[in-house]
């Protein structure tokens, strides 16, 4: 598969999130989620000769779509090592960070890397090909309880426990090795779209655990809590809701959980001011333009 910027991903609520950002020229920022590089490329065209701009992404895919700008530093690594990763190159505050959480179209539409249930693929998932766990790794080594358990808190399935156990008497008889021996298990000739919604659950629960999705989440927003200078923005979209409830909770009381601190005065303690007290969703233009961005939700927060 080839695969340009163009292709890789197309960037959701481009417009709205760059607004968010409210770029100075000078200031230093960070693209958590580069892919194909659409969000970058926009925040680069608002920065002037002495602003920077950090791209993280930790898929090798990515590297291909990096920007020839002596203003961009293109890092592999997982965002939740953004802390870290900015102390090494001297970064001691930053003016605003964007994370886009949703996967790249790239992802999707590759059909050797497992992550779509339209191809027969190795169940595979993993962002960065260089980690050890895979999907069929979750599938045919996690026990009956803990498989039910990621499919019902990652997927949200009301039928987790019916699900893996399906699973666990399937692999029995023999190794899950491929996107399609799941669905051929779980009745892949059912019709209907709520079959296609129960997969795309699934899918998505077992693409969670394999990237550590909420774990490097919950980090990188601790980390970004803690660099963001005064005034600094942090913008984010997110695609359902254990994501956005995790953003929502840090944005608005300044941890993972949601728990409100109040000062003396009965003032809510936060290192954040809300941007939108609304979340932003895409026109019904750009939902139709982008199939992708219909579950977006954009949330905009500044230090204090």
């Amino acid at each position: 598969m080839i695969v340009t910027a163009e292709t890789y991903h197309v960037p959701v609520l481009l417009d709205e999130s760059i607004d968010g950002l409210a770029i100075q020229p000078g200031g230093i920022y960070a693209d958590m989620t580069f892919g194909g590089g659409g969000h970058s490329r926009e925040i680069l065209r608002h920065l002037g000769k002495d602003g920077h701009l950090y791209g993280f992404d930790q898929d090798a895919d990515a590297e291909k779509n990096i920007v020839e700008d002596g203003r961009f530093t293109f890092v592999r690594s997982n965002f939740r090592y953004v802390k870290q990763w900015m102390r090494y190159y001297g970064v001691e505050q930053m003016d605003g960070v964007l994370a886009d959480l949703g996967v790249s179209s790239h992802h999707f539409d590759d059909e050797t890397r497992g992550f779509s249930f339209r191809f027969d693929a190795p169940l595979d998932m993993r962002m960065n090909r260089r980690a050890g766990l895979t999907a069929a790794d979750v599938v045919n080594n996690y026990d009956e309880q803990q498989l039910a358990d990621v499919l019902y808190f990652y997927g949200e399935l009301k039928n987790a426990r019916k699900t893996a156990s399906q699973i666990v008497k399937a692999r029995s008889q023999h190794r899950i090795e491929t996107t399609g021996d799941l669905l051929r298990l779980l009745g892949a000739d059912t019709e209907g779209s709520q079959w296609k919604k129960e997969m795309a659950r699934l899918f998505q629960a077992l693409r969670m655990e394999v990237n550590h999705e909420m774990e490097a989440l919950k980090e990188m927003l601790g980390g970004v809590t803690q660099m963001l200078r005064p005034g600094g923005r942090l913008v984010v979209i997110t695609y359902h809701s254990l994501e956005d409830r995790l953003v929502k909770n840090v944005m608005k009381a300044g941890n993972a959980e949601g728990r409100v601190r109040q000062d003396f005065f009965g003032r809510t303690e936060t290192p954040f001011r809300l941007v939108n007290n609304k979340v932003i969703v895409p026109t019904d233009e750009e939902q139709q333009r982008n199939p992708r961005s219909r579950s977006a939700k954009l949330r905009i927060a500044e230090k204090i």
